[in-house]
């Protein structure tokens, strides 16, 4: 069985966070979807769990939920399979409310060897698609 990663990402409003996220190409699964939690599944290894801020510091010990509109605690990259692919994720996400920049490493590295944005959601959670061409 392949590994399966779960972003899990603290959202302030459930509702916006899965509408915007369905529009990126997640779906939901309504099985790990409840008031606190949406399963948005990108394919069968690759999930973003969105948890409203509460249920979010349930996981957390006695740590406190940042604001990600102002601290980064992770960068969640993942592979497309195209360049184009990349740069319709990262306008949909910005058609949507979102938004995306070119970080300074990846404005180093030639596109036609690899691409990624720095793509933030409506909380400021932020994905990484990349593309990169394989020898």
């Amino acid at each position: 069985m392949a590994t399966m990663v779960f972003a899990n990402f603290p959202v302030k409003d459930l509702a916006k966070a899965t509408e915007f996220y369905t529009k990126l190409g997640f779906t939901q699964n309504k099985e790990f979807s409840d008031e606190r939690a949406s399963g948005m599944v990108w394919n069968d290894n690759f999930w973003v769990m969105l948890l409203t801020r509460d249920y979010y510091k349930e996981f957390i010990g006695d740590k406190e939920v940042m604001d990600p509109q102002k601290m980064s605690g992770a960068l969640v990259a993942f592979s497309l399979e195209s360049a184009d692919a990349v740069r319709k994720f990262a306008k949909t996400a910005e058609e949507n409310g979102g938004s995306y920049y070119k970080s300074a490493p990846n404005e180093a590295i030639p596109e036609e060897t690899m691409l990624g944005y720095e793509v933030s959601d409506l909380d400021g959670n932020i994905l990484e698609p990349t593309w990169m061409a394989m020898p």
